[in-house]
């Protein structure tokens, strides 16, 4: 067992990824069936959760972006590589989701939709945040760079967000829930709420683990260094 990462991080991590399939598995074949869309909508427990999460690691990466602005360690840049990641793999599942759900509702796999677009800058950024990241060597340039980069992959969210309205789009409106409440049968909200959380949950446990391998892996690489040097 390793120094940073013990036993009982990988059993939580095992008890949030179980509930994850036990919420995707009520939302995909527990929920009621849209009465517009058909069996299709059930998707969207997958679809919305994953997009949320996207986001939200966003965030999380515009606040470890501005602490490796502000510090001289490179903890924040640790954090900051293992959000992208996650950000990457949850706006990948995101768009491949929107694919399954667009291919029956509007007939085509694809279309260059404002949100759909958006989106995948979204996952073009995360991707060329890890590209730069891997590409500069350690130090106060690339912690800049990367830090800079990691704003301006939060900034591109509120776009995404409001590119419905902005922009005359295919792509329905954020509208689950409005001054009157939910706008879906309250168990379909219910099971779309747990689904959410849990994947929130698990993205921060993913965040958590990956910062703590790439400090071992640079303290690693370090002390090999070192070892060469004597």
């Amino acid at each position: 067992m390793t120094e940073y990462i013990k036993g009982k991080h990988w059993i939580i991590g095992a008890i949030i990824g179980v509930a994850v399939f036990i919420g995707w598995y009520f939302g995909l074949y527990r929920t009621p069936v849209d009465a517009n869309q058909g069996p299709v909508y059930r998707i969207l427990y997958l679809h919305v959760p994953s997009a949320f999460t996207a986001f939200f690691t966003s965030a999380i990466l515009f606040v470890t972006s501005i602490w490796g602005l502000k510090s001289k360690s490179e903890t924040p840049m640790q954090w900051s590589k293992a959000t992208a990641e996650v950000g990457l793999i949850f706006t990948v599942l995101c768009l491949a989701t929107g694919s399954i759900w667009g291919r029956p509702t509007w007939g085509t796999w694809w279309t260059w939709d404002a949100r759909l677009t958006s989106t995948l800058l979204l996952g073009l950024l995360y991707s060329g945040f890890l590209l730069l990241f891997a590409a500069m060597s350690p130090g106060p340039s690339r912690k800049k760079a990367c830090a800079v980069l990691g704003i301006l992959i939060c900034a591109n969210v509120p776009i995404i967000y409001k590119s419905v309205t902005w922009w005359r789009t295919l792509h329905q409106g954020t509208d689950i829930v409005d001054n009157r409440g939910a706008n879906m049968d309250s168990t379909m909200f219910t099971v779309l709420m747990f689904n959410m959380a849990l994947m929130l949950l698990w993205s921060i446990w993913l965040i958590y683990i990956r910062s703590k391998l790439l400090k071992e892996q640079d303290e690693l690489e370090a002390y090999s260094l070192n070892q060469a040097v004597r």
